[in-house]
């Protein structure tokens, strides 16, 4: 599968994860395109059973000659991964990358037995290593016996500070070992997930000034709707601002039935209004008021963006620059002039009471006044014309 630089200066690249049986190869292969086609660079699978591991080849195989989708392919391993990487070694191969969680690998002289298998094949099949650690699974042995000194010291720590520290200690400490059995430095990643935001703001900066690994940025589990992405907006913000993270998930739960391809707006949307990355260009709207015919102004504000997000699957490659465009649809006279003129092309529709025409700015400049029934479509065309005469094309699409 394709590669996807991560670390050393590389944009942060958003990562996703399917909820999919593995042994469902057309299923979850469908769900890795859909989620790929939604801007997931990096998609994750669990490898938790022969059967499923025995479907990865084909998943690969139909992501290519099914959804014509080449995205890694992250293998989610616990407990049994030792086993099926020896057992499978067309799935070691197929897949980008394997996740190990070294707090569920086994304990004493197993764990390092275990963990060494895994890491040898990955060194085998020239595959990178994330080191995964989660704060609901780690190794006991360790956390109890950090606990248990801490405990004895004159002035304890707080638990939640242990764990933490736990938590560090045994991704350094595995990803070192790793190093020693001979993988290279620059194969690993690392990410140390809790669920709760100052939880896991401080782990990552503790992380982040301890070693030079990669860091895979989120929460363990976010939560649904919109508590789910504001706790993630909130915890990813703080740390992708001070410069930690390489590689980002959102890992909200969805409703059943959902749309899983919402984890990976969420993280393009943090990442876009960051300023680290552009995916689509950016609509501002006002957000309504009594001032505004609010119906009006909504309707054209949807319309645009539905409008906008149909043709990037065209612009992404032909006009890639369209990402970095900003379109302003706003509702009155207060603020609707001042945000048309700072976008790049914007339109201040007329709100309650003032005169039932709609000024365009382009550039900055007043270029046009639009009004009646076909004013969304006019400003559509608008809209394209300025794409047309302001982004190149792609060398390949010239």
């Amino acid at each position: 599968m394709g590669a996807v630089p991560i670390g050393g200066g590389a944009p942060v690249v958003v990562q996703s994860m399917t909820n999919t049986d593995t042994t469902d190869a057309a299923g979850t292969a469908a769900q890795v395109a859909d989620l790929a086609r939604a801007g997931s660079e990096i998609v994750r699978i669990t490898v938790n059973n022969r059967e499923a591991a025995a479907a990865v080849p084909e998943i690969v195989s139909r992501l290519r000659d099914d959804h014509g989708v080449d995205v890694p392919l992250v293998g989610d391993f616990h407990y049994n991964g030792h086993t099926l990487l020896r057992e499978f070694p067309d799935t070691a191969d197929a897949l980008a990358k394997f996740r190990i969680n070294p707090g569920n690998v086994g304990r004493g002289a197993r764990h390092d037995r275990n963990f060494a298998t895994m890491v040898e094949e990955a060194i085998a099949h020239g595959k990178p290593v994330r080191i995964g650690v989660n704060a609901g699974s780690l190794d006991p042995e360790l956390l109890d016996g950090l606990m248990d000194r801490n405990a004895r010291l004159p002035d304890p720590r707080p638990a939640g500070a242990v764990l933490r520290d736990a938590m560090v200690r045994s991704a350094l400490t595995s990803a070192e070992a790793a190093e020693e059995i001979g993988l290279p430095h620059d194969a690993i990643v690392v990410s140390c997930k809790v669920s709760r935001l100052p939880d896991v703001v401080a782990v990552y900066r503790d992380l982040a000034v301890r070693c030079d690994y990669p860091l895979h940025l989120g929460l363990t589990e976010a939560g649904m709707g919109t508590k789910g992405i504001i706790a993630t907006s909130a915890a990813l913000s703080v740390l992708l601002e001070e410069g930690i993270g390489d590689t980002i998930r959102a890992s909200l739960t969805p409703e059943p039935g959902g749309d899983r391809t919402l984890e990976v707006s969420a993280c393009l949307d943090i990442l876009q209004s960051l300023g680290l990355r552009s995916f689509r260009p950016d609509v501002t709207a006002c957000p309504g008021c009594g001032r505004t015919t609010s119906r009006v102004f909504q309707e054209l504000a949807q319309t645009i963006q539905a409008h906008l997000e149909a043709r990037m699957d065209v612009w992404r490659d032909e006009r890639p620059g369209v990402a970095d465009m900003r379109v302003a649809v706003m509702g009155c006279i207060v603020n609707g002039p001042g945000e048309s003129r700072a976008a790049d092309i914007g339109i201040s529709l007329p709100g309650t009471g003032e005169e039932p025409r709609a000024p365009v700015y382009v550039d900055g400049e007043k270029v046009a006044t639009l009004e009646g029934p076909a004013l969304a479509d006019d400003f559509i065309r608008m809209v394209e014309e300025y794409v047309e005469s302001r982004y190149a094309p792609a060398a390949s699409a010239a």
